[in-house]
């Protein structure tokens, strides 16, 4: 669950913005083999919901494996030797600190916009002549005579619904990580609002690829995952992401 925004900075003054994500009892309650389904996944649930709220099917899919009542049930595909029994806790501790992960969520909803907010047009004059046409679009793209296209071609920006809808960010880092309370500290901004669920994925080490410049993960996160008698004493409940030993603005100019 998205929690807000924060910032911090760096031991090289560079100022860094942090997305708070907590995860809120996340929990493996179903398995998925090629055996039996065709498909080897993981099915996690997450957040609290009340019984008048799920229908009959729901409730007796979480009573039969003795699970609370979620909120949200989602699959993720992983391999065979990652699969993890039922009611197996997905806390904080399964991420590594300097890892990166893909963050899909639903936008903001702005309602109905025009095309100057939704799109960025520049808009009509604000004066000289111009009257009530401020904020127009302008022309549809259409031409004098039947020689060319005299209509609106499809995908042409036009006014409508703004927001709402899924978008992935892809290769956030995890600046920090707090096990005492359950929370994610992610290197930049989040889609959604403040309480709506997020869904997290490893990223895919694409470092070759001109869209995930950054994607390679320093050091290999749990495999397959972080598990409470793994807790040993002495282990930090905040653990930061390595700091670079060089100026990163001293490497950008260089």
């Amino acid at each position: 669950m998205k929690c807000g925004m924060t910032h911090t900075w760096s031991k090289w003054g560079q100022h860094i913005p942090l997305t708070i994500v907590e995860i809120q009892d996340c929990q493996v309650t179903h398995v998925r083999t090629g055996d039996k389904d065709g498909i080897t996944a993981m099915e996690l649930g997450a957040g609290w919901q009340k019984r008048k709220r799920l229908n009959v099917s729901q409730i007796r899919h979480f009573e039969s494996k003795s699970l609370p009542l979620k909120r949200y049930l989602r699959q993720f595909k992983v391999t065979e030797d990652a699969l993890l029994p039922v009611g197996t806790s997905i806390t904080a501790s399964h991420y590594v600190p300097g890892q990166y992960v893909d963050v899909q969520g639903v936008t903001k909803g702005h309602g109905f916009q025009g095309v100057m907010k939704r799109w960025g047009f520049a808009g009509g004059p604000a004066s000289h002549g111009v009257s009530l046409a401020h904020r127009t679009p302008g022309s549809m793209g259409g031409a004098a005579g039947s020689r060319y296209a005299t209509r609106v071609f499809p995908g042409k920006k036009m006014p409508g619904r703004m927001g709402g809808k899924r978008q992935t960010m892809l290769s956030l880092m995890i600046y920090k990580i707090d096990r005492r309370h359950n929370l994610l500290y992610l290197k930049g901004t989040v889609p959604g609002v403040k309480g709506g669920f997020i869904r997290i994925n490893d990223t895919k080490n694409l470092s070759k690829s001109w869209m995930h410049p950054k994607a390679a993960l320093p050091s290999p996160p749990p495999f397959p995952t972080f598990l409470p008698q793994d807790h040993v004493d002495g282990m930090e409940d905040v653990v930061f992401a390595p700091e670079p030993e060089v100026d990163p603005l001293y490497l950008s100019n260089a």
